[in-house]
C-alpha cells in the first residue's frame, strides 16, 4: 500500500512538472511592432535592425524606413518579455516610440503584464500596446499618467512590470 501511494505521489508531481512547463511554453510573444524615435537616415535603422538580430529568437526583422517601424518576427516558444526589446533599441542609440505586441492570450495571464483598460482578449492571439515610460514617447507618458492616475502600479516605474493596453 505504501509503495503504491509513493508512485501516486511520484505521478501527481511529474504530472505537475509538465503541466507546468507546457503552461509556460504557451504564453509567448508572437510578433513584436516598434516604431523608434530618433532615426534620421537608413543607417540608423540599419542599428536597430542588427541589434534585433543578435536575439537568436527573432526569426525575421522588417523595416519601414518611411514610418520608422521594425515588424519583429519570432520563435515559437520564446519566452521573451518586452523588455528585451527597449533594451536593444536603447543600444543602438535610440528609444521607442510605440509598442505592440502580438501574443498568445495566456501571455497576459503571467504577474508582470498589468492591464489598464478594460479590453478582453478573444482570439488565438491578441495585440497589445505597452504603455509604460520607455516604451512611448516622453509626451505620451505624460498624458498616459494622467489617463491612469487611478491605477497605483503606473506612476512607479517597476521596469518588470509591463502596463498594457488591449487593442484588438
Amino acid at each position: 500500500m505504501k509503495k503504491i501511494n509513493k508512485i501516486n505521489k511520484v505521478r501527481v508531481i511529474v504530472a505537475s512538472i509538465v503541466l507546468m512547463f507546457s503552461i509556460k511554453s504557451n504564453a509567448q510573444i508572437v510578433k513584436a511592432e516598434i516604431r523608434a524615435t530618433g532615426l534620421t537616415c537608413s543607417m540608423c535603422s540599419n542599428a536597430i535592425n542588427k541589434q534585433l538580430k543578435t536575439l537568436p529568437e527573432v526569426v525575421n526583422v522588417e523595416t519601414d524606413l518611411n514610418t520608422n517601424t521594425f515588424t519583429v518576427t519570432l520563435t515559437e516558444g520564446n519566452t521573451l518579455s518586452p523588455k528585451v526589446f527597449k533594451e536593444k533599441v536603447e543600444k543602438a542609440g535610440f528609444f521607442i516610440g510605440t509598442l505592440v505586441l502580438t501574443a498568445k492570450p495566456e501571455t497576459i495571464t503571467q504577474s508582470t503584464y498589468i492591464l489598464v483598460n478594460n479590453n478582453t482578449a478573444n482570439g488565438t492571439e491578441i495585440q497589445f500596446q505597452v504603455v509604460d515610460k520607455g516604451y512611448v514617447t516622453e509626451k505620451e507618458f505624460k498624458k498616459l499618467s494622467k489617463s491612469y492616475k487611478n491605477v497605483e502600479t503606473y506612476a512607479s516605474n517597476n521596469e518588470d512590470d509591463f502596463h498594457i493596453k488591449i487593442l484588438n
